[in-house]
Order: C-alpha cells, then structure tokens, then sequence
C-alpha cells in the first residue's frame, strides 16, 4: 500500500520512522509528504525516501492508496472532504474534525459515494469496543471522561501551583474551545451518545506528569470505569505515545484479514 502523509509533527515522524524505516507495516511506504512549511518536508523527505509536495492536491492526483491527517483539527477540516472526494482512504488522526455535524455528514456521503472508508484511530484512550457493543441497543445511559493533564500540556496553565478545573461540558463544547487537547472525547463520543450527551471535565493538574483518562459509562450491560495513563512520545512529552500507536494499529488492522473487536 502506498501511502500519503499530511502533517509532519510528533506523530508524522513516529510513523514515517515506523513504517518506512523499521518496517512496522510490512508492503507499505510512505511515499509522499506534505506540511505547510517546506523546511520541515525537506530533511524528513531526504531521511525517509519519501517525495515532499508542495500541496495536498498534487498528492491527491498521485498514485497514493491512502492518506494519513497526522496535523491539526484545521487541517482535517480542510483537506479531509477533498481526499474523499478524490477517491482515496483517509485515516484521520485528527477527530476532533467529526465534532463538526457538516463535517462529519459530508464525510460519511463521501464515503458512500465514492466506495472508499474514513478510519478513526482510537486515540489516547480505549474502552471503544465495550461502548460500542453497550450501544448496539441503545443500552448506554451515561457516558463521561475526566481528563487530567500537566500545566504545560494546556494552553496558558504552565505557571499553575495548584489544581484547577479548566473544562466542565460536553464534548462538543469541549472540542471548540480546547482542539488541541481533547481528541479522546470526539472518538468516545462516536463511539457512544455522541458529543453533546458526552459529558467531560478537563483538569490541570501540576502534580502530575502524565496524560491522565478516566472513562466512566452506565448502562443495560452494567458499569464502566477505564483509567488510561498515557507515557509520552519518547521524543516529545506533549503527544501522547498511545495515541501515535493507535494510528499505527489502525493501519495494521485495516490490511488483516481476520478483524478484531
């Protein structure tokens, strides 16, 4: 499978280092790049054997099989629709991009008109499968997340000596104010009541040092509680390691032919 990447940031580099230089995708390459910024395609383009293009469009008319969104909620939103109308896959990392009900109902008309699949990774997060199975009918009652997180992963918390309760909401509420941040809750929320009966709260926290997911649900099927403590990238403390793996998986999934969950 010949892939296409948009985004070149913790979680571009991780797979370019994953699949095309320790083969963790075995009859697959990255073999096309694209970031909006042309100094930092070049040195991955040169590193990795994979062509930097100077536009998402000039990718989309190649011989790509697949393109990965490994960039920003912005940037889903902005070439997502176009890499579906195109005829490709797309896995979206980002999907924070699914909170948008235009979005995400254009995407899946798309997807059915052109005969190709939109994967969402799990994230950060897991219990995805029990929410989906609880949900098969209409079994689930309540669905939250309470995400803790060090200061310095929030925006204008890095000098907090204390505690605080930035975010009380929905998730639909949470996505627009905090889209770098708060991805797990979209994906939970497709996976269950959808983003507005999915409830979160979002928590600084200068005690710890890691990514901190409590997932709670109710329901015909009875309880859930899933704590997920997330290790960082090896290279960069601000992205999630499970997060980067979950691309990855999905990757891995989508070419066995015996399917899991």
């Amino acid at each position: 499978m010949r892939l296409g990447l948009i985004g070149c940031g913790n979680i571009g580099k991780f797979l370019l280092q994953a699949i095309n230089e320790d083969g963790l995708l075995p009859g697959s390459k990255i073999v096309a790049i694209y970031a909006r910024r042309e100094e930092i395609a070049a040195p991955l383009s040169d590193e990795f054997k994979a062509k930097a293009y100077g536009d998402v469009d000039a990718i989309l008319k190649s011989d790509v099989d697949l393109i990965i969104e490994a960039a920003t909620v912005e940037a889903a939103k902005d070439y997502g629709l176009n890499v579906l109308k195109s005829g490709k896959d797309l896995l979206l990392s980002s999907i924070g991009a699914m909170a948008d009900p235009d979005f995400a109902e254009n995407a899946n008309k798309l997807c059915q008109m052109n005969n190709v699949q939109l994967f969402l990774p799990s994230g950060a997060i897991g219990g995805l499968d029990i929410l989906k199975s609880a949900n098969a009918m209409n079994g689930l009652e309540t669905v939250s997340i309470t995400t803790r997180k060090p200061p310095s992963a929030l925006p204008a918390c890095s000098s907090l000596a204390n505690e605080k309760v930035l975010f009380v909401g929905s998730a639909a509420e949470a996505i627009k104010q905090f889209p770098r941040n708060i991805n797990v809750a979209i994906v939970l929320s497709l996976a269950g009541l959808g983003s507005e009966r999915t409830k979160v709260k979002i928590i600084a926290d200068p005690n710890v040092v890691k990514n901190i997911h409590l997932i709670e649900a109710t329901g015909s099927f009875g309880k859930l509680k899933l704590e997920v403590e997330n290790e960082p990238l090896p290279n960069n403390p601000k992205t999630s390691y499970l997060a980067a793996l979950s691309v990855l998986a999905t990757l891995q999934n989508n070419e066995k032919c015996v399917q899991i969950g």
